[in-house]
């Protein structure tokens, strides 16, 4: 696919940050890690990669804000667009030596996204969308998956963890969906999870107390590859709100009356 120029830029500040990360995770052991709250964790890594994707994206775009998880936010002399990244998403999987974590840069325009992109260096997979123009990884088109039988389908979520308060309610919906479904899987990158949604290897996903970096790329991408995504709660909102509710067409009343009805 021919991305935009913004796209290019992008994927480009992806890239050149995964390459970074990825020499660090090969010496994940003697990385100096500090604590910034419970189970939270940021490494040198995580700010060097937020540090390079800042540069490339405002060398190329100066005049567009910037939310980002280390970085905190700036307004640009362009009030309608901003950078959401999140440079490292998967901080824990990364400090243990799981390669399953993820860049994630989605770009928003008056309010919408319209660029996403969530790259996955240990795999080499590029998943990006643009609004309208579908939703690709690498050179491949995605579409989330076909299947319609609750049984046969495989959900992704996040667990609480350090002592959360919304423990409860979420084993309550696993309580609820997992007797329905052929499985749920939880593994540590909500933008992993709503690309892999995009590719069809989920069928649906959900998860709360989420950040707008955490999501902003991923949501767009299941959009664009034909899943449809509402927050947990009517009323809300996917960004501001940190939760979201997605899934294939077929199955997504099933799986949202599932997961609410806990």
């Amino acid at each position: 696919m021919q991305g935009s120029a913004n796209l290019n830029v992008m994927i480009k500040a992806a890239r050149k940050a995964g390459r970074s990360l990825t020499k660090d995770f090969r010496e994940v052991e003697n990385l100096q890690v500090s604590m910034k709250g419970a189970g939270d964790f940021v490494s040198r890594a995580d700010i060097a990669a937020e540090k390079i994707i800042r540069e490339e994206l405002m060398e190329a775009r100066p005049t567009y804000g910037w939310l980002a998880e280390e970085g905190g936010e700036a307004e640009g002399k362009d009030p309608t667009r901003r950078w959401i990244v999140d440079p490292l998403d998967g901080t824990t999987n990364f400090l243990h030596g799981l390669p399953h974590w993820a860049v994630s840069i989605a770009l928003e325009h008056k309010g919408e996204i319209v660029a996403g992109v969530v790259f996955d260096p240990a795999k080499d997979e590029m998943f990006f969308a643009e609004k309208g123009a579908g939703a690709w990884m690498n050179e491949s088109r995605l579409r989330v998956s076909g299947r319609n039988k609750m049984i046969e389908s495989i959900f992704a979520t996040g667990l609480p963890f350090g002592g959360r308060s919304d423990l409860p309610e979420t084993l309550k919906e696993l309580a609820k969906l997992m007797p329905a479904c052929a499985g749920v899987r939880r593994w540590g990158s909500a933008a992993l999870d709503l690309a892999y949604v995009a590719a069809g290897r989920y069928d649906g996903y959900w998860e709360r107390r989420l950040n707008a970096w955490d999501l902003a790329a991923g949501l767009l991408i299941v959009r664009e590859a034909g899943g449809l995504a509402e927050p947990l709660r009517v009323g809300k909102h996917i960004l501001e709100d940190g939760e979201i509710l997605c899934a294939n067409e077929a199955i997504f009343d099933q799986f949202s009356k599932a997961v609410r009805s806990a």
